[in-house]
């Protein structure tokens, strides 16, 4: 690739970041009706037409600003974790140091997961955000199973169940309270996949 594209292909992604960012931010401040395409994108200072360049909807860009950073934390915890781990205790290790300083955040969380919940829009798009999560998962975990091969569901079943026990450890926190850390790592813990 050359320079030039690739400049190119890291200015569309920061201009993507920046408007996600910024619909995440408005809806988390305004919430979901009063945060129109036209605000975003004045807060992302860009035009109403390259909006749509890069989101088909306000939805769209609030799913991928909420849920973009959380990808990037979760798979860089995964490749961090060494070699020698089976897959699923390098997943089991990675979101207990992703839940380290939880406390501090645990508010923003619970409302953009209430939010979430709130609009079936959003709920949907958050699903289809949670399947990045865990095609980018298997991919990480699939070098850490022997014999793995090209078509093995292994790795991709290893990202759904940690995503899934995500997704329950949520709903019970939102229910029921007390530590969201701890409910995944509960979760997680029944995660077992030979």
């Amino acid at each position: 690739m050359s320079d030039a594209i690739a400049l190119n292909v890291r200015k569309r992604q920061a201009t993507r970041d920046r408007i996600a960012a910024s619909a995440a931010r408005l809806v988390a401040a305004d919430g979901l009706s009063a945060t129109t395409v036209e605000r975003i994108a004045a807060d992302a200072d860009v035009g109403r037409a390259t909006f749509f360049r890069y989101f088909s909807s306000k939805e769209a860009a609030v799913a991928d600003g909420m849920t973009r950073h959380w990808l990037d934390v979760i798979t860089a915890e995964v490749a961090r974790q060494p070699a020698d781990l089976s897959a699923v205790d390098a997943v089991l290790r990675a979101f207990q140091g992703i839940s380290d300083g939880f406390d501090t955040i645990s508010q923003q969380v619970r409302d953009l997961a209430t939010m979430t919940r709130a609009s079936p829009v959003l709920s949907a798009w958050t699903l289809q955000i949670y399947v990045g999560y865990e095609t980018a998962i298997a991919r990480l975990v699939a070098p850490r199973l022997p014999g793995a091969t090209p078509d093995d569901p292994r790795p991709r079943l290893i990202g759904a169940l940690a995503m899934a026990s995500v997704r329950i450890a949520l709903d019970d926190w939102l229910e029921h309270g007390g530590s969201l850390p701890d409910r995944v790592r509960t979760a997680l813990t029944s995660l077992r996949v030979q």
